[in-house]
């Protein structure tokens, strides 16, 4: 699906403007600020999930539907999908806010492998017995 769709799937993990610094000369936001954007709110995700340090290992999908504005208000959703031993898949949906925030449009959208890491800097089991809050 491209475009506008009912509802984000996934919870809000970051929301961000974005400002003229992300923009190319036609006001089009690169795409690496989005895919950056992108990263952060799993890497967060990934976090809270794993209970500690996460890195990014694998971005193993990523579709571009609509171009990123000047001023637009970028919301980035995220669902884990998969847990593995020391790892987690996250979708991620990228959405913006236009017009003062009166339509929102599903911008891009990608799929994120992170690897937990202990103190040592090595991969670490994800712990599997998790209540949340």
């Amino acid at each position: 699906m491209v475009g506008n769709i009912d509802e984000p799937r996934g919870e809000l993990a970051i929301r961000t403007l974005a400002m003229p610094a992300d923009a190319n000369p036609s006001g089009d936001i690169f795409g690496g600020w989005v895919l950056s954007q992108m990263d952060i709110a799993g890497g967060i995700s990934a976090a809270h999930r794993a209970q500690g340090r996460v890195v990014t290992v694998a971005v193993t999908a990523m579709t571009f539907h609509l171009p990123v504005y000047v001023g637009d208000v970028l919301c980035v959703y995220a669902a884990i999908e998969k847990i593995g031993r020391t790892s987690l898949t996250v979708q991620l949906e990228a959405w913006a806010l236009r017009g003062r925030g009166t339509e929102r449009v599903r911008v891009t959208e990608g799929q994120f492998v992170y690897v937990a890491l202990g103190t040592d800097g090595r991969s670490r089991p994800v712990p599997k017995d998790i209540v949340e809050a």
